[in-house]
């Protein structure tokens, strides 16, 4: 029977009758072989919207002709599938919020959209995502797809969720109906045949014409003879046969280009900067290669693109490179399995709430956990299983690699996971920690620290899809320990100058023993070794006692009896580690040797992490200084390289190259000298040698100082709330344009008795960030070239400094600071009794803040 709304229509009666009728909430998705064919059923439907005074929007973004042109009364929405997937369904959900219940939908052709986002499960994303919000507001939607194009990905899931699935048929210029699904009604004749006669649509009852209009159709085969052949497959397909040599005759130079940037910009990039790189370095059959690694479709995000561009690049720059580099062998999970992970777990709601700067918090927390525990389709998992087999146990990465990550402009350094995979155990057990780790990857994505920093920088507007990079870990086998000798961090620009012999230019190295976690994770209690490339022997540390002292005591490596990272001291590594030459990496501690000689006992460790041979006694300098020359001329930018080293024999290596990404320098002008002439009584502070930054004068508005001698005594909580009081300060200080930070210990910490536990999201704003040496006698500032720390204040341009009291050339007026009248109440009313001063505006005294010699 009819539905009692009279509104509610095909607006042609006889189809209507057919269908027993539309119901409210009803979504109809027309299967055709041409889009003309389409076009007669959206006619009489939009008539009748019209007549009946039904508010009707039509989403124009195919490349097809207009479905209802010269129509009135039909509100039309310019879509622009290219801008992305978040943006275009933001834009579509938006509009339907904004017409409210009941409204009438007409969408162009969706295969277009597959074609636009060159991926059916996308299209199928967008469906699964669109069609319930329509079925709620109570609307009638009209869809179409043409027939055979499309993969099970995108059927599968359009079948699933409509209400109305109609086949269309043309056969000798007559209109044929087929009722595939139609939810809720049904009738004896409702899914036979309907030849469209005039006016009337009658049941095709004799076999013999069935089988002479359905014959005479191209008949797409069955899923299981056709699997996943959509729009992402035949493009492979099609470059495979290209690059065969037989059909070299056939294929002219200049379409194997366009399908060359076809694919760059299926699995590469769609950002012109990276696509100009790597149409320069990478060619079709690099991009095939990709694809065989590839689990799932999408992009393949910004980590596997800077890894794969400079090796891309050095191979091509001399053939040395072959021979230097260690072979990758990485899989890459495409980023359209996280956005159907986020649908198929029901996070997406959350995901369109991010767009929004005044909502992007709500509901983080509650779907970041949902993704902790969330589930994949067995087609992905099965996928995940064969890699795993591939790499047997064999010691994998999972990391992070967003499609913003690692890009110009926004490094995202630390702000997602990257989680190894020790990768013991029988085979249930591998996987498992596997979709775990994926897990954790994909709900690192909604955690507070990487939202807050694309708010920051102005990207929740921007689609950012999470990609993976699967690794094989660079290593070997020592015992039950795995890690390479040697790994680090490379700037192609040396940001940390100490001494007017080190050429900026000339890039710098930041060198552990181990996993290079320690190189780019801040380690709160030790330190690394800083290399300018320019003048590897010159250290920031003056004699062995201090070059002991603040060498690396520590080592990541992985422990394979307990399945896990793990960070172990020098010696326990050493002692688990037989046979491991050490002289390469490390000095001997004759001092510690002869002292526990005269006590008849022997050093815990006798050596002493220097890097000095390796540097003095073999050409690893002029290969990474090369090596970061060639790729910062390629990206006519600074980089900024992760890399692990390994010695086969004697002193021959392999380096492995496992991610690349421009360094977000800004370079410096000259800058004013520093005023020599500031009573001593009227001078703040002076520091010299640990600088990051370049040289500017500055102006400064407002200096928060937190005293060292009160700040040690505070219990642990204490300090946990100062640093709060701190974000909250920065937060709500609209007056202050140039901020100094000053305190004891490391800014950033994890540990309160090193130093003051902030966020980065507490201090983003701040100018200046000074370390004051006064926590322990023990402990130092570590320079922390290539840490997330540091690429977080060059890209903010945040000036570190490291100020030593009763070094030459340091000074700290902490008599001034704490007599200075403190603002802190008029700024956070409720913040009595905290133990730090904030000086008054406008500050009593001309301000320089310089890269060589800073002084306030």
């Amino acid at each position: 029977m009819l539905p009692a709304n009279p509104k509610l229509s095909t607006g042609l009666p006889s189809l209507d009758r057919v269908l027993k009728g539309i119901l409210a909430g009803d979504n109809v998705v027309w299967q055709v072989d041409h889009v003309g064919d389409y076009i007669p059923f959206v006619e009489p439907y939009c008539r009748h919207a019209t007549a009946c005074g039904t508010p009707l929007v039509y989403f124009r973004f195919a490349k097809h002709p207009p479905l209802v042109a010269g129509h009135p009364g039909i509100d039309v929405r310019v879509l622009h599938p290219e801008a992305g997937f978040e943006t275009f369904i933001g834009e579509v959900r938006q509009t339907i919020r904004d017409k409210g219940r009941g409204a009438f939908y007409v969408f162009d052709c969706l295969s277009d959209l597959a074609v636009d986002w060159y991926s059916d499960q996308m299209l199928g994303n967008f469906f699964m995502l669109t069609c319930p919000y329509l079925l709620d507001m109570e609307t009638v939607a009209y869809f179409a797809i043409l027939r055979g194009t499309h993969s099970t990905q995108a059927t599968s899931a359009i079948a699933d969720t409509t209400q109305l699935l109609l086949d269309v048929l043309r056969y000798q210029d007559r209109l044929y109906v087929h009722p595939l699904k139609v939810q809720h009604r049904h009738s004896p004749t409702m899914h036979m045949l309907h030849v469209w006669e005039g006016d009337e649509f009658h049941p095709v009852r004799q076999s013999a014409v069935i089988s002479e209009v359905q014959t005479g159709i191209a008949w797409p085969q069955l899923d299981s003879m056709n699997y996943q052949l959509g729009v992402w497959n035949r493009t492979f397909l099609e470059a495979i046969e290209v690059t065969d040599p037989v059909n070299a005759d056939r294929c002219s130079l200049e379409h194997a280009a366009q399908l060359t940037q076809r694919l760059l910009r299926m699995v590469v990039s769609r950002d012109e900067r990276i696509l100009r790189l790597a149409e320069r370095y990478l060619g079709l059959p690099d991009v095939l290669e990709i694809g065989k690694r590839m689990i799932g479709t999408g992009l393949i995000g910004g980590k596997s693109v800077g890894m794969l561009l400079a090796r891309a690049i050095l191979r091509q720059s001399g053939a040395r490179w072959a021979e230097v580099l260690e072979p990758h062998d990485s899989f890459y999970i495409g980023s359209d399995v996280f956005y159907t992970y986020l649908v198929r777990n029901g996070v997406w709601w959350v995901r369109e709430k991010q767009r929004d700067p005044e909502t992007f918090l709500d509901g983080a927390e509650t779907a970041r956990q949902r993704m902790l525990t969330g589930t994949f389709p067995d087609s992905i998992v099965s996928q995940f299983a064969q890699m795993l087999d591939y790499f047997g146990q064999c010691p994998i990465i999972v990391r992070s690699s967003s499609l913003l990550e690692d890009n110009f402009g926004n490094a995202f350094a630390g702000k997602y996971d990257s989680v190894f995979c020790v990768n013991q155990g029988h085979r249930d057990q591998r996987l498992e920690d596997f979709l775990s780790a994926v897990r954790s990857i994909y709900a690192s994505s909604m955690s507070e620290r990487a939202l807050r920093y694309r708010a920051q920088r102005g990207l929740l507007d921007r689609d950012e899809q999470m990609a993976l990079l699967v690794q094989r870990v660079s290593g070997a086998v020592r015992g039950d320990l795995f890690y390479p000798e040697m790994a680090g961090v490379g700037l192609s620009f040396n940001p940390y100058v100490w001494s007017e012999h080190i050429d900026p230019h000339a890039g710098v190295l930041r060198l552990v023993f181990g996993l290079g976690t320690r190189a780019v994770d801040r380690s709160d209690d030790d330190y690394t070794r800083i290399v300018a490339l320019n003048a590897p022997r010159r250290r920031p540390e003056a004699g062995f006692d201090q070059v002991r002292r603040y060498a690396q005591r520590r080592v990541d490596c992985l422990d394979l009896e307990a399945n896990r990272l793990t960070s172990l001291a020098l010696r326990d590594v050493l002692a688990r580690s037989q046979g491991l030459a050490m002289d390469m990496f490390a000095s001997r501690d004759e001092e510690a040797e002869e002292r526990a000689s005269t006590q008849g006992a022997s050093a815990a460790c006798p050596w002493v992490l220097t890097f000095d041979r390796l540097l003095s006694d073999t050409d690893y300098v002029e290969t990474m200084r090369e090596m970061l020359r060639v790729l910062e001329e390629a990206y006519g930018y600074p980089v900024d390289v992760e890399f692990t080293t390994n010695f086969l024999d004697g002193s021959e290596y392999r380096i492995g190259l496992v991610q690349c990404r421009p360094l977000q320098v800004r370079e410096g002008g000259a800058a004013a000298a520093p005023p020599t002439d500031v009573p001593r009584e009227r001078l703040v502070l002076r520091a010299h040698g640990a600088v990051i930054g370049h040289s500017a004068p500055l102006d400064v508005d407002r200096i928060i100082y937190v005293v060292p001698s009160a700040y040690g005594r505070l219990p642990t909580p204490d300090r946990y709330a100062v640093a709060r009081l701190i974000g909250d300060i920065t937060r709500s200080d609209v007056e202050a344009r140039t901020v100094l930070l000053a305190g004891p210990g490391r800014w950033g910490t994890s540990t309160p008795s090193l130093g003051v536990p902030v966020t980065f999201s507490d201090i983003h704003t701040i100018s200046a960030l000074c370390e004051i040496v006064a926590m322990r006698d023990d402990l130092v500032p570590d320079v922390s070239l290539g840490t997330h720390f540091l690429n977080e204040l060059i890209e903010m341009d945040i000036l570190y400094l490291a100020l030593f009291p009763g070094r030459d050339g340091n000074w700290l007026n902490s008599d001034l600071l704490e007599r200075a009248p403190s603002r802190l109440l008029d700024l956070i009313p409720d913040a009595g009794g905290t133990l730090w001063f904030g000086c008054s505006t406008p500050v009593p005294w001309a301000g320089a803040i310089s890269g060589s010699t800073p002084t306030c």
